[in-house]
């Protein structure tokens, strides 16, 4: 749970609550790799950001895959202040994911923990072919493995998006 913030053009930045609701915290949990009960929260719940409010007027269905695929104002176009940042909750957490979408999202505070600020790369390690095996995620210079608890075919869509 936290603050929402978006990575877009090289800045980090917020989202105005304007027609904020828990059909675009679902698509945030989605795409963060989190299940369970997605919940809206305006009024900046989780604090007020700092920086720019990169989008406004976010009008997500529920079905999509990320944020980017939402109706919603032009990058930086917006009309709110701070007070206004908008935030989720998905309860309960499973294990995040490192992604490698577009535009780079993560929930702050943890958005340094979780995601950082770099590009991370997956691949498939040791399969009978190029389509199956081990996940192997490249960050800070080495590749690791992810760990198995709370995997479910969520963050294997997401991985099979990435390569």
């Amino acid at each position: 749970e936290g603050r929402v913030e978006v990575y877009h053009d090289g800045k980090w930045g917020t989202i105005c609550d304007d027609q904020w609701d828990d059909r675009d915290a679902e698509v945030v949990c989605r795409q963060l790799g989190l299940s369970g009960n997605p919940k809206a929260l305006s009024w900046a719940h989780y604090g007020q950001g700092s920086g720019p409010i990169l989008l406004d007027e976010v009008e997500c269905s529920g079905n999509e895959l990320s944020l980017d695929q939402c109706k919603k104002s032009d990058w930086g176009q917006q009309n709110c202040d701070h007070i206004e940042d908008a935030g989720v909750s998905c309860d309960p957490f499973t294990a995040p994911l490192l992604q490698d979408p577009p535009e780079l999202l993560c929930m702050a505070p943890t958005r340094a923990a979780r995601c950082g600020v770099q590009k991370a790369s997956s691949r498939l390690a040791g399969g009978r072919s190029p389509s199956e095996g081990r996940v192997e995620v490249y960050y800070n210079g080495d590749w690791g493995t992810v760990c198995d608890d709370g995997w479910t075919d969520l963050g294997a869509q997401v991985v099979c998006r990435q390569l």
